[in-house]
């Protein structure tokens, strides 16, 4: 037999219970070690903390603050901003162009805010073209909402009343967008235009009369355009043939119509003196054609305006004159098209301060009318 004691060998129960015991004992004091040597370094950590904060408290404050801040931000800002930022919206704008350029300009944190709020709000995809008043450090939502208020869409706005002329339009255009008239001179004679085959590639009448409403970057060319198209769907709306030579002679008699008639009913009268004056091979003597000629304005003409070789001088040549003298609205293009019924051949403003404007069949009779428009003249010398 050898010397190994029972205890010695592995299948003996009392030595695996012993051997367990001794294993647990040493684990324990491994655990122990383990939970000193935490115990120490946090409190060399705290000491060292100690040691920074007393001596750096503001810088360690401070990198603080920026690490819980970069932990702890959502991306968004909060309120509604202040200050005004003017972003524009091109056409066809994705979704991420219009986060992105809200982002660079400074009004929304991040462009990932704004999609966020985008996705949340079916009415974004309707947001339009053009440029926006906003603030600076606008929360998401507050700036799509903005971009959703019409009334935050900058723009500028022209009204073209009826009678106006060309030169008149461009002046009105220029001092709302700040551009030189001469611009819009260009722009009437660009092709780009679309001016109907008729108009003989002027402007002229086709710049109907209403009010405009343009965004900031849009061209002179896009602004005439604008008008010409509303001057082709007023034509259609009061029934002018479609044949362009026909549709360019009654916008002619229209313009006239408008600059003699003071309301609706004097200018279908006016419209029937046209016709039966043509008829009968009269000249119609319209002063305001004569002045359109000159370029002046006024209520009379004298001798000599009226010895004007322009082919719009209606005293020297029979008939309508080449082309519209001014921009007539649907009430002078309805009578145009459809004249009173009459045989008068002349007519007279008996008092312009109301309008008012008597029709005669005969000279004498319109003679009697003339004095009347004389007498008025005679008592407001500044007419």
């Amino acid at each position: 037999m050898s010397g190994l004691s029972l205890e010695d060998l592995p299948g003996n129960p009392e030595s695996r219970a012993s051997s367990r015991s001794a294993q647990r004992s040493a684990q324990r004091g491994d655990r122990d070690r383990r939970r000193k040597r935490r115990r120490t370094t946090a409190l060399v950590v705290l000491a060292v903390c100690a040691v920074l904060f007393g001596g750096g408290a503001v810088l360690v404050g401070s990198q603080a603050s920026s690490l819980v801040a970069s932990l702890t931000d959502s991306g968004d800002y909060e309120g509604t901003g202040s200050g005004d930022v003017d972003v524009t919206i091109p056409a066809g704008a994705s979704g991420r162009t219009i986060a992105s350029a809200l982002a660079e300009a400074g009004v929304v944190k991040t462009s990932g805010a704004f999609l966020t709020a985008a996705a949340a709000d079916p009415a974004a995809t309707s947001i339009q073209p053009g440029t926006y008043r906003l603030r600076s450090e606008m929360s998401a939502a507050s700036a799509l909402a903005l971009l959703l208020d019409p009334s935050s869409r900058q723009s500028l706005q022209v009204r073209v009343i009826e009678g106006n002329v060309a030169s008149q339009i461009y002046q009105k255009l220029s001092e709302a967008s700040g551009r030189p008239v001469s611009d819009y001179e260009a722009a009437a004679k660009d092709p780009a235009l679309g001016l109907p085959a008729g108009a003989n590639g002027s402007v002229e009448g086709y710049l109907f009369p209403a009010t405009y409403t343009y965004d900031l970057d849009s061209t002179p060319v896009e602004q005439l355009q604008a008008m010409v198209v509303r001057a082709t769907q007023a034509m259609d709306e009061v029934g002018f043939p479609a044949d362009p030579a026909e549709r360019h002679r009654l916008l002619t008699e229209a313009s006239l119509v408008q600059k003699e008639g003071a309301n609706a009913e004097d200018m279908a009268k006016v419209a029937r003196v046209i016709e039966n004056r043509i008829a009968a091979g009269q000249p119609l003597q319209f002063d305001t054609t004569v002045n359109y000629a000159t370029g002046k304005t006024g209520l009379t003409t004298t001798a000599e305006d009226r010895a004007s070789t322009s082919p719009y001088n209606t005293y020297l040549y029979p008939g309508l004159p080449p082309g519209p003298i001014a921009s007539p609205g649907e009430d002078a293009m309805r009578a145009a098209l459809a004249p009173a019924d009459g045989s008068w051949l002349y007519f007279v403003v008996t008092d312009p301060s109301t309008g008012a404007t008597a029709f005669a069949d005969t000279y004498e009779e319109h003679q009697r009318n003339v004095a009347q428009f004389q007498a008025w003249l005679r008592a407001n010398p500044q007419g």
